[in-house]
């Protein structure tokens, strides 16, 4: 018998999130989960069979000791002097995985841009706007959902920017 997306609690947390802040039906809906486990953008464009560029990763990163969701296209990584100097942080680093946890309530490599235990200050990479359509993490590994740049800026309260090298 095939899992459900739904049937697992950080997947509804997501899903629940996703519908509070008013989310496309249509990405909602539209909720998968692959046959396994996509911890890196190149593996969700395979399974999914899309470019790595709309795969929007979200990575929490440690700034100045508060965490920080960074959404970016899988096409490039985060240039955390770039991210620093945007937020006004002295120092921006990958977040450990008890920071992670903590922060969002899911796993490295299945962290949703939302279901956050609470919100989270987000930066949302504007080279996501260059896809009609990218994919997020849906709270586990295997969980991916659709949706746009504009939808993810408007889902997170997040702001748009350049955060990519």
């Amino acid at each position: 018998m095939t899992e459900h997306p739904a049937d697992h609690p950080r997947v509804a947390a997501v899903k629940e999130a996703l519908r509070a802040a008013g989310a496309d039906p249509a990405s909602i809906a539209g909720m998968i989960l692959l046959p396994d486990a996509v911890t890196t953008a190149a593996a969700a464009a395979a399974a999914l069979d899309v470019e790595v560029g709309q795969i929007a990763n979200s990575l929490v990163f440690d700034a100045d000791g508060e965490p920080l969701l960074v959404l970016t296209s899988g096409r490039h990584r985060v240039h955390t002097g770039r991210v620093a100097a945007l937020i006004g942080a002295r120092t921006v680093g990958r977040a450990d995985r008890d920071l992670v946890k903590a922060a969002t309530g899911q796993v490295i490599g299945g962290v949703a841009p939302v279901g956050h235990p609470a919100p989270l200050r987000t930066l949302v990479d504007v080279a996501l706007d260059d896809y009609d359509r990218v994919w997020a993490a849906g709270g586990v590994a295997r969980s991916v959902f659709p949706t746009t740049f504009a939808e993810l800026v408007t889902v997170t309260g997040g702001a748009a920017a350049q955060v990519g090298e």
